[in-house]
């Protein structure tokens, strides 16, 4: 019997949730769990944080599975924009207030805020763009690059053609470009769902 491929295992697993299966509430959280926590963590910088967007996003998905769309990409892409978003507005209540407790500030702490919230939504979007990368781009690239496996080896390896192995290197590394490119200058990558 052949593996499920990911988008009818993303929308069995939709199904599931629609169905109110906790079951596969828990299938999805052990999956994804830790991209979520990443996710929120590296934008938040606070692991407790972290944890309470990361519950939040799981709520988030319990409550409106209808409204990932299978057309619109993969599950995974869809709880790390959750995941995107929900870190985006703990980072932006958090500053506000730690800025309201603070009096009124000065028009330079204000565009300091600004500058701050700027930076944590690029992070965000790298995070979001190489967190949600396909898993065979992403497999690829970690035998490439941190298993220093050359594309012959990296084919023999995937079981894919060479041509397939270069193919897939090179879609992942223009992944990554485009993820450090935005960071760098915190830019909104094309193609990723609403601004923030």
């Amino acid at each position: 019997m052949a593996k499920d491929t990911p988008p009818r295992w993303d929308r069995r697993m939709q199904q599931r949730l629609a169905r109110g299966e906790a079951a596969a509430l828990g299938e999805l959280y052990d999956r994804f769990a830790p991209l979520v926590h990443s996710l929120a963590n590296r934008v938040l910088d606070d692991s407790d944080e972290a944890d309470r967007v990361t519950r939040e996003v799981f709520a988030h998905v319990w409550d409106n599975p209808g409204t990932y769309d299978p057309k619109q990409g993969s599950m995974r892409s869809w709880v790390a924009g959750i995941t995107r978003r929900t870190a985006i507005r703990r980072f932006r209540q958090t500053e506000a207030a730690a800025y309201e407790a603070n009096g009124e500030g000065t028009a330079e702490e204000l565009a300091e805020l600004e500058e701050k919230i700027r930076r944590a939504s690029a992070a965000a979007r790298a995070d979001y763009i190489v967190g949600s990368m396909p898993a065979p781009l992403w497999a690829a690239l970690e035998l490439a690059y941190f298993r220093r496996r050359n594309y012959r080896q990296t084919a023999a390896d995937l079981g894919v053609t060479e041509d397939e192995a270069r193919r897939r290197l090179r879609l992942g590394l223009q992944l990554l470009s485009t993820a450090s490119t935005h960071a760098a200058d915190g830019t909104s990558p094309p193609g990723n769902g609403r601004s923030l």
